[in-house]
């Protein structure tokens, strides 16, 4: 691939919280404002459809419930109608687009994931990831994924691969990524991610944090990142707290996350979201091959005699069927040791 510079997008979108079908349309509206400026790929937060589910931090599981229940309620198939109305506003634009959503499983009726896909400007899936550990309170609500989403998209704009959230401080998932020689790397994350309640310190800032593994990453890849966060509306609040003073109170307090760009020193580049709206960066991958030449932890500035790394892509899946002369042939009786 030759010289590629695209313009991106970092969409810093408040959802219409546990309303799926109104937080899909509110994305496609985003997805056309993007590309009549010019980008070629938008990227929505973790969680978009339907909303991050701060709840689970706020209240003990006992109280937790009904969140839950109308969480599920509002969390989408991948094979639904609010992924696939996603996919046709990335195609009738022309433009990428990666967006994360609370996923379904259809082997369960509680059962979900924390997800993302990355879309073609066909419209086509090219990454469908599955968050690998739900990180902290997380647990209480997505099941954990596999190894079958670590992968890095070849497009016409680049090498592109992402993390959800805490994934970007696994070092051997970030890793998997490197090695597939990725140019743009996009990690998303809540609107906040509450640790303690307002009257303590040390509660966990966000933005902070986000800003430093996304550019530790980019650092060590060499690659281009988009970070891009949710942002938390007074619907959301209202839906979350439910008329209780202390969880809003909380809420109130937590550090907000910010959307932004990194190049392939860490540096950031264009613009950083806080307000809601759309920001924008240029990306000459062209820029990733110099720091290559100091660090390339995939090639020259690795031991490869010395460190040996395996990564599973199988997807999991709860139960293997077996129909017709497959079934006859495991339960002959000399597949099954026994005499004919």
């Amino acid at each position: 691939m030759g010289n590629v510079n695209f313009k991106a997008a970092a969409a810093h979108i408040a959802v219409v919280y546990l309303d799926p079908q109104a937080s899909a349309e509110k994305a496609c509206s985003v997805i056309a404002e993007a590309a009549r400026n010019g980008a070629s790929l938008v990227v929505f937060s973790e969680s978009f459809l339907p909303g991050f589910p701060v709840w689970a931090a706020l209240y003990p599981p006992i109280q937790s419930h009904g969140h839950f229940k109308r969480f599920l309620n509002a969390s989408v198939y991948v094979d639904g109608p609010e992924i696939e109305r996603v996919r046709k506003a990335a195609s009738d634009n022309g433009v990428f687009v990666s967006i994360g959503f609370s996923e379904r499983n259809p082997a369960s009726v509680a059962g979900l994931w924390n997800s993302n896909v990355l879309i073609s400007d066909t419209g086509e899936i090219l990454i469908h990831h599955r968050k690998l550990v739900a990180t902290f309170f997380e647990k209480l609500v997505w099941d954990p994924g596999d190894g079958a989403g670590l992968v890095v998209a070849n497009t016409r704009i680049g090498r592109i691969g992402g993390l959800i959230c805490g994934e970007n401080t696994n070092p051997l998932a970030r890793y998997s990524l490197m090695t597939q020689a990725e140019q743009v790397h996009i990690s998303t994350f809540p609107p906040i991610w509450p640790t303690r309640v307002p009257t303590e310190s040390d509660n966990y800032d966000n933005r902070a944090a986000n800003r430093i593994r996304a550019s530790a990453h980019c650092f060590e890849a060499k690659c281009f990142g988009i970070v891009v966060a949710g942002r938390l509306d007074e619907g959301a609040r209202r839906s979350i707290a439910l008329d209780d003073p202390t969880i809003a109170a909380i809420i109130d307090a937590g550090p907000r996350a910010s959307s932004f760009f990194l190049g392939p020193t860490g540096a950031p580049i264009g613009d950083e979201m806080i307000d809601e709206g759309i920001g924008y960066a240029h990306i000459d991958l062209d820029d990733c091959v110099e720091p290559k030449r100091f660090h390339d932890v995939v090639a020259g500035y690795n031991r490869f005699d010395i460190f040996d790394v395996t990564v599973n892509r199988r997807r999991r899946k709860p139960i293997r069927f077996l129909e017709g002369r497959a079934v006859e042939a495991l339960t002959a009786p000399e597949a099954m040791g026994l005499p004919e």
